[in-house]
């Protein structure tokens, strides 16, 4: 039993050319040890005031091996055990204790850890317990754009610049699986950046990337407009103009089909139409001609503004002998989609984009040499609440269930706030592509 504080412990330890010195509490007897302690577990003595410490080696030219710490005193609330205890065991001691009861074999940590398994090895020799597990380190995965830090990320959590640890935003397992990144997609991300030895710091694009291709075979795809503006049909006839188009995955036909209706109103996405389009603009212009996706060629007649100057509504005219084909002589290089305003459903989207707007927030320095608060950098757009509208067919869908909104990317129902077949709620898991590529 110790009683020196930490800034005379730091002293008597030494350092990594100079060998350190015995405590004058290490020559305390076993009884008067056992005493102390008893009497520390039992709350008679207030924090920080004694520890309970290894008698190892003080002159190891390893310095975790310096008669290390093993129980402190700290009244802080335990989530099982309320207040009851007053000591703790630190992280060294309780490492490879438990890895021992609990049978492990391999215990992988990152480097950091590499000095400290000599301190491993001397507690499992030196306890009463049948395994000796064996640690083995490796680097530490860091993401770009992202924390894996527990302590920095509980921080967000506690500040309440996140909704909890369950954030999609969180590089958490519940934030990425409320995201919607699926299981094969974080198989697939481990399996390409594989384990090493050296510095390993992973681009955010590489983990979308797996996601990306994970989810290309596993969802159906369905249309959604984001940002709609209306489009009228003039020359639209009930009962005769209609779309009989059947949307399905081209490499999954086994996904089924379903007709997509049409009406004399329609929603298309805001960018798929410019009032003075740029160079070789390929979608919707006055006067210009797209195909709506599965469906009828339209001619863009008038546009109609408001007060304000902003477009809210598009006349336009349908060729009726184009549907599901393109007759000779007609060449349309726009598609755009779309959605039937009488029969599209309203649905909260939540488009979520990277955390962070620097590449490594906790690592950025200021003139002075120290490193900036990393909250400082947080992305103001990592997070945007849209209404939308989407194809009726994802009304009954469970949540967690993912889907392709063709073009604006994979989404999946938030497995929270989604309640089938009343409130519909996505979370936008990953673009099409990677929108940071630039």
């Amino acid at each position: 039993m110790c009683e020196l504080n930490a800034e005379q412990m730091r002293e008597y330890r030494g350092s990594l050319t100079s060998p350190g010195k015995n405590s004058p509490f290490r020559d305390r007897t076993p009884e008067e040890n056992l005493d102390l302690f008893t009497r520390m577990k039992n709350g008679e003595f207030p924090d920080g005031s004694k520890t309970l410490r290894l008698k190892i080696d003080m002159a190891s030219g390893n310095v975790n091996l310096r008669d290390p710490v093993i129980y402190r005193i700290r009244r802080a609330h335990h989530h099982r055990t309320g207040d009851k205890w007053c000591i703790y065991p630190m992280y060294d001691y309780t490492h490879c204790i438990s890895d021992a009861i609990e049978g492990i074999t391999h215990s992988l940590c990152t480097t950091e850890f590499e000095d400290h398994r000599p301190l491993y090895d001397w507690v499992l020799d030196n306890v009463d317990v049948g395994c000796h597990p064996r640690q083995y380190e490796f680097s530490r995965l860091e993401l770009l754009y992202a924390l894996t830090s527990k302590r920095k990320l509980q921080a967000l959590v506690t500040d309440g610049l996140v909704s909890g640890w369950d954030d999609p935003r969180m590089p958490t397992i519940a934030g990425m699986r409320r995201r919607g990144f699926s299981p094969a997609g974080i198989r697939l991300f481990a399996q390409r950046i594989g384990v090493s030895k050296g510095e390993n710091i992973i681009d955010m694009s590489v983990l979308e990337g797996a996601v990306r291709e994970m989810l290309e075979d596993e969802s159906p795809r369905v249309m959604a407009v984001l940002d709609p503006i209306k489009v009228t049909l003039v020359n639209y006839e009930e009962g005769v103009s209609g779309s009989r188009a059947a949307p399905f995955h081209p490499h999954h036909p086994e996904m089924g089909e379903r007709e997509v209706p049409l009406s004399r109103e329609i929603y298309i996405e805001r960018d798929d139409f410019a009032e003075v389009p740029p160079p070789k603009w390929q979608r919707l212009t006055v006067g210009g001609e797209v195909r709506l996706r599965y469906s009828y060629v339209i001619k863009c007649e008038e546009m109609i503004k408001d007060a304000d100057g902003k477009v809210v509504e598009l006349k336009c005219s349908i060729d009726h002998d184009t549907l599901g084909q393109n007759p000779v002589g007609r060449k349309v290089k726009g598609v755009i989609h779309w959605l039937s305003a009488n029969h599209a459903i309203e649905a909260e989207v939540r488009l979520y984009d990277r955390l962070f707007t620097e590449p490594r927030p906790d690592a950025v320095r200021g003139e002075d040499g120290e490193y900036v608060d990393f909250r400082q950098f947080l992305n103001p757009n990592s997070l945007k609440q849209v209404t939308a509208y989407v194809e009726p067919a994802v009304r009954d869908a469970q949540p967690e269930t993912r889907f392709q909104f063709e073009r604006p990317g994979y989404f999946v129902t938030d497995r929270h706030d989604h309640q089938s077949g009343s409130k519909v709620v996505f979370n936008r898991t990953v673009t099409l592509r990677d929108n940071w590529a630039k």
